[in-house]
């Protein structure tokens, strides 16, 4: 692989730089492939090249690894600011034998598959935004009155032969059925259920999609959430691969049967493919240049596929003051103003709540300094807890405004194509795209990723030992990926 410095990158330079590269290479030698962004999927895919002993580098804007896959040990113990779930606590989930073979554990915070509830809604408690508790009877009563509700959106979805909005279609099974109409403080909770919904799509109601947002597949065993963290993962994934930090790619080109990727400060790789892995609202924001331009299926595919946000405020405190339950919700008259603590405390033994916004309300968070978002979060604790005390220190996440995310994660806007997630998959000559929103059945997770990187490397792999006629070395590759044995259990905690 070639790497260039600083030398005014006009297309005669890498013109230059090519002939003396095709003069290096002459005589056949292992294939290089550059690695765009340092998140889960671009390590794995990186993992997977290196380990079948192919030159590989991989080129990360930030000053670490992860990508939205974020541990923070500010506290003195891990708070995972991004991702911190596992969704599908099973041995079919992608990341399970990783899991297993670091010897992590997770906490189990529902045995439900549901897109709806990461949650087990045994062990919660709500409050309205004075503060008052919700009773449980009525909890429970408007939960059955919501999945009434989503159940009769399958009639409205079957009835139109366009898309819609979730919202819409609620607004249209209300219409029909004003039985299921609640007031006042079931209306409330009523929002909540409609708040946790969203939460899951990182997404408001208006924008997700009827047709789409339960036919994701969710795989078994429920949703743990990772007790010390997802980064024992990264640091695992990424050990002896070739890293560069603070490399933000501004332009990656097509030339001849190579790819030329250029970094902002000058320096160029040169390497026979490339894999993409950057987030898709990096993409959707044009912030790297394609030469030539990719192809109009492509532009439209990360077009088609919208991107939700989710923030996070995390608060310690030298005490407990709350309830032994896993979440600690707030009702209100519209979505908007819902939310909820997740208590940390109750899974891994910190004095730690951590509140989750979504959607636009997580937008509007980030217009807020951390001091504020702290004190917008405590305002609610301080209802909830009139012997709430002040945290100790907090973190707050802007996952929407940050130039290396630009939101969360992909959602189903409404008229999405039903084929979009294979097209941003799919490969453009010797550029390979993964990342969570080039997974297929799993986009938005962190195995979704993971696995996403995984094919994009097996793809390029075959694809260059092919172009190589190396295809038998291929083949004895395939041979070797060999299911692991499951020699220990998932380490699973729960309550």
């Amino acid at each position: 692989m070639a790497s260039r410095g600083r030398s005014g990158s006009s297309n005669s330079v890498i013109g230059d730089a090519f002939l003396s590269h095709f003069e290096r290479q002459r005589q056949p030698s292992t294939p290089s492939i550059v690695v765009v962004g340092g998140g889960i999927s671009g390590i794995a895919a990186a993992r997977v090249l290196y380990d079948a002993s192919f030159k590989v580098v991989l080129l990360e804007s930030r000053d670490r690894l992860g990508g939205r896959v974020h541990t923070d040990y500010t506290f003195g113990c891990p708070v995972d600011m991004g991702a911190s779930w596992l969704h599908g606590v099973c041995n079919e989930n992608s990341l399970a034998p990783l899991i297993r073979g670091l010897g992590l554990s997770l906490y189990r915070t529902s045995g439900d598959n549901s897109v709806l509830y990461d949650h087990d809604l045994e062990s919660y408690a709500l409050f309205d935004i004075d503060g008052r508790q919700v009773p449980q009877q009525l909890v429970n009563e408007v939960e059955e009155i919501f999945k009434r509700i989503l159940k009769e959106t399958e009639k409205v979805r079957d009835e139109h032969a366009t898309d819609m909005s979730v919202h819409q279609a609620i607004s249209i099974v209300l219409d029909r059925h004003p039985d299921l109409r609640q007031v006042g403080l079931a209306y409330e909770v009523l929002q909540w259920y409609i708040c946790r919904m969203e939460a899951w799509f990182a997404a408001d109601a208006n924008m997700i999609s009827l047709k789409s947002w339960d036919q994701e597949h969710v795989l078994s065993g429920g949703h743990g959430l990772m007790v010390q963290g997802y980064h024992p993962l990264i640091k695992a994934l990424s050990k002896g691969i070739d890293i560069r930090l603070n490399h933000r790619v501004k332009k990656i080109s097509q030339l001849y049967d190579k790819v030329v990727v250029s970094v902002d400060d000058g320096t160029y790789f040169i390497a026979d493919a490339a894999i993409v892995t950057v987030p898709l609202g990096v993409l959707k924001a044009n912030l790297i240049e394609f030469e030539p331009r990719l192809p109009e299926w492509k532009l439209s595919a990360i077009s088609d596929l919208g991107v939700g946000n989710e923030n996070k405020i995390a608060l310690l405190f030298d005490q407990v003051f709350w309830p032994n339950v896993e979440l600690l919700g707030i009702v209100a008259p519209t979505s908007y103003a819902c939310g909820y603590f997740l208590n940390l405390h109750k899974a891994t033994g910190n004095p730690i709540l951590v509140y989750m916004a979504a959607g636009t309300f997580a937008n509007d968070l980030e217009k807020l300094s951390d001091k504020e978002a702290a004190n917008f979060a405590m305002m609610h604790l301080k209802r909830m807890f009139p012997n709430a005390t002040e945290p100790i220190q907090y973190l707050v996440s802007h996952w929407g405004t940050d130039p290396d995310f630009l939101g969360a994660y992909s959602c189903d806007l409404v008229g999405k194509p039903i084929d979009v997630y294979e097209k941003l998959q799919a490969p453009v000559g010797n550029l390979y795209f993964a990342g969570e929103a080039a997974s297929i059945d799993h986009s938005g997770t962190v195995h979704g990723a993971y696995s996403a990187g995984i094919i994009a490397a097996k793809e390029c792999r075959k694809h260059l030992l092919e172009k190589n006629n190396n295809l038998d070395l291929f083949q004895l590759l395939a041979r070797e990926e060999v299911t692991e044995a499951i020699a220990v259990p998932l380490q699973i905690s729960r309550m």
